[in-house]
């Protein structure tokens, strides 16, 4: 039989205080979070693809806009597709990262692959 419990009303819930006679089995530090392990390597990734990508997105808007000289004006459109194709996921992963180790609501290290 379950030990008699106070009923505590808050709102439109009804919660019940368990007796210190009841023990299931649980302990509060079983629920807890255990602290974020930081994944080195796909943040390293992330800023190499970031700063790569950016480089050729500059390279390819000044070959485009004239401001360098370009013998093979063919390679221009190439240049700023692949720069875009590494800014993009890297800028992503780094904006994660620096949030989740400012401690941002809603970032964690959980939200960047890791690559084990």
């Amino acid at each position: 039989m379950m030990p008699k419990r106070s009923v505590l009303k808050g709102g439109s819930a009804q919660y019940y205080k368990l007796t210190k006679a009841h023990d299931d089995g649980y302990i509060d530090l079983q629920f807890q979070r255990p602290p974020p392990k930081v994944p080195y390597k796909a943040i390293l990734l992330a800023t190499v693809l970031f700063s790569i990508g950016t480089i050729l997105l500059v390279v390819g808007a000044l070959l485009l806009s004239g401001n360098i000289s370009a013998e093979y004006a063919d390679r221009t459109w190439p240049v700023l597709i692949i720069g875009a194709l590494m800014f993009i996921p890297g800028a992503y992963h780094v904006r994660i990262a620096y949030y989740a180790y400012k401690g941002y609501d809603g970032y964690s290290y959980d939200d960047i692959p890791e690559f084990d």
